[in-house]
């Protein structure tokens, strides 16, 4: 089954769009069909895996307002995953999803039509709670939230969670958060590891195990259009991601469930 996941934070730079980017790169090495859309008007994400935003037409605004389908809009890279590109456009969704009717639920129903397409769905959200942000949360099965460990990271998450659970009461009953993802971790810190600890204490298992550090060459993968482990492979944080995708395919693979003989019993067996 496809599992949508959107990668949100409602603070900016903590590494959201270097995230959503990698972990598709690292996803797709690990043999899963992948499909990264770019909810972002910035279009950062199309940039990171080589797309050129501008010449991207038409994008995940056309979809949006109904005048594109995914299948006609999304792009192949090159490192053997899928894009719904963005570009400035997006920015006007804002003003024209007002008047369209059940405008929470447009993307949703758009990835409907390739949703068995993929294994993995991932979305880019804005860093901010506007219409773009709700869309990728109602279409979404579950959350992942990068997050640095400082104390106003702390502050934040208490206001998206707030959110999340209104999403949920609201619009889509169905979302869980997947997990938090500490980035941009400096091991040096005392503050770094205090937060850290409070994460664990509080969220248990919702943290992921791997830890995504500072890494000169994951800030400079975008420049080149490239996902780190295809910039530097070598490099720890293209090498913290893959272990991030491989710890992600462990507990999707552990919480699947396990078919159940439903034949009856013959004669002999009974």
């Amino acid at each position: 089954m496809t599992k949508i996941l959107a990668v949100t934070n409602q603070k900016g730079g903590v590494g959201k769009t270097t995230t959503a980017v990698n972990l598709s790169a690292c996803l797709a090495e690990l043999g899963q069909r992948v499909l990264l859309v770019d909810l972002d008007p910035q279009g950062n994400a199309t940039t990171g895996c080589g797309v050129g935003k501008r010449a991207a037409m038409p994008t995940v605004y056309q979809v949006l307002i109904g005048r594109a389908t995914v299948a006609e809009t999304r792009v192949q890279t090159a490192f053997a995953f899928s894009v719904l590109p963005a570009n400035r456009d997006l920015a006007g969704a804002e003003v024209d999803l007002i008047d369209l009717k059940q405008r929470e639920y447009r993307l949703r129903d758009a990835l409907g039509a390739v949703r068995s397409e993929y294994d993995y769905i991932l979305l880019d959200c804005p860093p901010a709670l506007n219409m773009l942000t709700v869309n990728g949360l109602v279409a979404a099965d579950t959350v992942m939230i990068p997050m640095q460990c400082e104390y106003y990271a702390l502050e934040g998450l208490t206001d998206l969670v707030a959110t999340l659970k209104k999403i949920r009461a609201n619009l889509n009953p169905v979302l869980e958060i997947e997990g938090l993802l500490r980035t941009m971790f400096d091991p040096r810190s005392t503050l770094t590891q205090q937060v850290s600890r409070e994460l664990e204490g509080h969220f248990g298992t919702k943290v992921y195990r791997s830890i995504i550090p500072r890494n000169v060459r994951l800030a400079e993968a975008p420049s080149y259009g490239k996902p780190a482990i295809a910039f530097d492979r070598a490099s720890k944080g293209a090498q913290a991601y893959l272990l991030l995708a491989q710890e992600i395919l462990e507990r999707r693979s552990a919480n699947r469930p396990v078919a159940t003989d439903q034949r009856q019993p013959t004669g002999a067996e009974a």
